[in-house]
């Protein structure tokens, strides 16, 4: 069985929910109180034990590969400075020589199409999927626990969480079935399902350890819902040929795609930090009780 060695992070989109900030900013580089969102994602796929981040890419996205760069000018300037804890910091940050690699999307045709567009770099092997609109807090990595799953069954793992069942159509719900392990045998998987018809109220979060037989399967993917190549319906097909196990996440997540769920991540993640939390907590109490939205002129955009 091959372990986990290489993750996926699709950071093609258009960030069309953050006009005007991301006309000239990826949304991945948009920031939770420090540090861009992307960086979330790919430091949670490292405390994983993953070595290779692949970036499926599009244009004006060069900034997330300067990103993860050495800025020679930057960390001369740190330490002459004197500003050991910050370069020092960055330094802990930054990938390796060899660890990253970049391709394109040319065309948005979907997730299970940006995907595909990393069946070279990551060859035979399975390999981790990261959607990097979410992100995770908990006190161990979600990607961990999951790959620890998978080197006990060694088939596809998707990590799940509960949601409102009246909620359950907005998402993709797995089906439940018998307990192995620390995770569960999937049963099923529906995208969306109306109202009531949901086989259970866990939804896929955005987090997946894929065989690279999915890579074959959508090859020839016809296109779905949106009109676009969807992931979950060539999962479907492989479900067929290979086992998936579900692991069902404790943590939190943030929908950080969406403005509201970006807007929690930092006042969670904020008061999740030791030097913030007094400080943000007193000034979260004060605008609950002065600002009142709905008195103001102009309160609405």
């Amino acid at each position: 069985m091959k372990r986990v060695r290489k993750a996926v992070f699709p950071v093609a989109g258009l960030g069309t929910r953050f006009l005007p900030a991301t006309k000239a900013v990826p949304k991945e580089m948009l920031t939770v109180v420090d540090r861009p969102v992307i960086q979330y994602v790919v430091d949670e796929a490292r405390e994983a034990g993953i070595e290779h981040f692949i970036f499926v890419t599009g244009r004006n996205k060069a900034v997330i590969e300067d990103h993860f760069d050495i800025q020679f000018e930057l960390y001369d300037t740190l330490a002459q400075r004197g500003k050991d804890d910050q370069l020092a910091r960055l330094q802990r940050l930054q990938p390796g020589p060899g660890q990253t690699s970049f391709t394109r999307q040319q065309v948005p045709l979907g997730l299970g199409h940006a995907v595909w567009c990393a069946r070279e770099l990551v060859g035979d092997e399975p390999f981790a999927l990261l959607l990097p609109d979410m992100i995770m807090q908990s006190e161990k990595s979600c990607m961990k626990d999951m790959v620890e799953l998978y080197a006990e069954t060694g088939n596809n793992i998707i990590a799940v969480q509960e949601c409102d069942p009246a909620e359950a159509h907005k998402y993709g719900i797995v089906g439940r079935g018998e307990d192995t392990h620390h995770g569960f045998r999937i049963t099923g998987m529906v995208e969306k399902p109306k109202a009531g018809t949901a086989p259970s109220n866990l939804y896929i979060n955005g987090r997946y350890i894929l065989q690279p037989e999915i890579f074959g399967i959508l090859e020839s993917q016809e296109k779905g819902a949106g009109n676009e190549i969807q992931l979950t319906d060539a999962m479907l097909k492989l479900e067929k040929q290979q086992p998936f196990y579900g692991y069902h996440y404790q943590g939190r997540t943030f929908d950080c795609g969406s403005p509201e769920g970006f807007v929690e991540a930092n006042v969670a993640f904020a008061l999740w930090r030791s030097d913030m939390n007094a400080s943000m907590a007193g000034v979260i109490r004060t605008l609950l009780d002065e600002l009142k939205p709905s008195q103001r002129k102009g309160a609405a955009f």
